[in-house]
């Protein structure tokens, strides 16, 4: 009786060998794949069109990676869609490290706004952070107001008749300026664009009254004369412009909208080589070109862990699922 019960229970037992030893071998495979890692040139896909911040990032810490690791990095632009095409390309490559996505916090306000063919937490895993920053408020030279009391004022005056520009309808840039509308009591109209360099094209050309812009593409043609800064959406003010002052410094209470920016791989990419991703970009982000690269651009260099980064992710999504539905945005096509 004993021995048949062995001899039952043997091939089982031999069975769960098998499986645990292959649960074994999987995390030795994923740190055989990570010590390998990269083989190949790695792509980052900036769901915008060039020009913009997520592309500027991208090509920013792209070329460091090469030095360090000898792979060529692309950055292969896919705009179109509020970033659902780019982030769609993405998604559905293979898991292997060698796809990435370069996103910023409109990857969490997307989804409220229309439907994606993806899960935003579920379907992407959070590789590393790059930076954050905050927005400037800015105004073509031909507008007159000098500050934000001006503006406001010259907003009420004519309500309905100043416009502002977004980088495309569900963005930072979008929201910043509904939430500008709110909180001054007036009302500006919404032009939306695909991507921060065609709308900051149009705010210089006098076609759009103003524009919430991420600094690192704006403070150039505020130093040129081209545009006339106004305040920042900061709680403190820009170090790359010390003279600005804050929303809420010029009295309006309450306005602050921080925007960061990092890169996502496909959910099943493998830790280890997420962890090796994530360590080496920690490791640009401190060399001291790269921070005062940023500095000087109204940027600062944000090193969060891939769990921390997640965490992020999560927390911003209920954050700005709130604040959507409380301001009633709907998406603009």
């Amino acid at each position: 009786m004993i021995r048949q019960r062995l001899f039952r229970w043997a091939p089982h037992a031999f069975g769960l060998l098998l499986v645990g030893g292959a649960v074994m071998a999987w995390p030795a495979a994923g740190a055989h794949a990570a010590d390998a890692y990269p083989t190949k040139p790695i792509r980052i896909i900036s769901p915008y069109p060039p020009g913009g911040t997520t592309d500027i990032l991208a090509r920013l810490v792209g070329p460091k990676l090469t030095e360090s690791w000898g792979q060529q990095v692309i950055v292969d632009n896919r705009p179109g869609g509020n970033t659902i095409i780019g982030s769609e390309v993405m998604v559905k490559s293979p898991p292997d490290g060698y796809t990435l996505l370069s996103i910023l916090t409109s990857h969490v306000i997307v989804p409220n706004l229309a439907p994606t063919p993806y899960d935003v937490v579920k379907d992407f895993a959070a590789v590393a952070t790059i930076a954050n920053t905050q927005l400037v408020l800015v105004v073509h030279p031909s507008v007159p107001a000098r500050n934000l009391r001006e503006l406001i004022a010259l907003a009420k005056s004519k309500p309905g008749q100043l416009n502002y520009g977004s980088g495309g309808s569900g963005t930072v840039t979008h929201l910043a300026g509904e939430f500008f509308n709110i909180q001054a009591g007036i009302k500006t109209q919404h032009i939306p664009y695909k991507g921060s360099a065609q709308a900051l094209t149009d705010v210089m050309g006098g076609q759009v009254h103003l524009y919430f812009s991420p600094p690192i593409v704006a403070i150039p043609h505020i130093r040129s004369g081209r545009l006339r800064a106004i305040a920042t959406s900061g709680d403190t003010r820009l170090s790359a412009l010390p003279e600005l002052p804050t929303a809420i410094e010029s009295g309006l209470r309450g306005f602050v909208v921080n925007i960061w920016y990092g890169l996502l791989a496909p959910a099943a990419t493998p830790r280890a080589i997420i962890d090796k991703l994530g360590s080496e970009i920690a490791r640009v982000l401190a060399m001291p070109d790269i921070r005062e690269g940023l500095l000087s651009q109204g940027m600062e260099p944000f090193i969060a862990t891939p769990d921390e980064f997640a965490a992020l992710i999560k927390a911003d999504l209920a954050k700005f699922t709130r604040i959507i539905k409380s301001a009633n945005i709907k998406l603009e096509q």
